[in-house]
């Protein structure tokens, strides 16, 4: 199972320890982390199911290429990080 960690900003606004989720896309993983944390989804994903605007995933320190489908592979031992962005001044 992929390992999935939040960034500590998120964790200001809802408890998202760190997982271990099983699936063979970013979407799937996913999928499986808002199964047992349905609240989460709202922050991470807009209502199409897309990443929100300033959140950004990345495999194992690597910018994911597919924000809109989340197809990007995922193997067992990876790592998937949800960043969330801030911005301001």
């Amino acid at each position: 199972m992929a390992r999935v960690a939040f960034t500590d900003n998120l964790k200001r606004h809802i408890a998202c320890p760190v997982v271990r989720a099983d699936g063979r896309t970013v979407a799937a993983v996913l999928d499986t982390v808002f199964a047992a944390n349905p609240r989460l989804r709202s922050y991470v994903l807009d209502d199409q199911g897309r990443l929100r605007r300033h959140v950004h995933v990345y495999v194992n320190a690597e910018r994911i290429a597919d924000p809109i489908a989340l197809s990007d592979r995922v193997r067992p031992d990876d790592e998937v990080f949800v960043f969330q962005a801030l911005s301001g001044g």
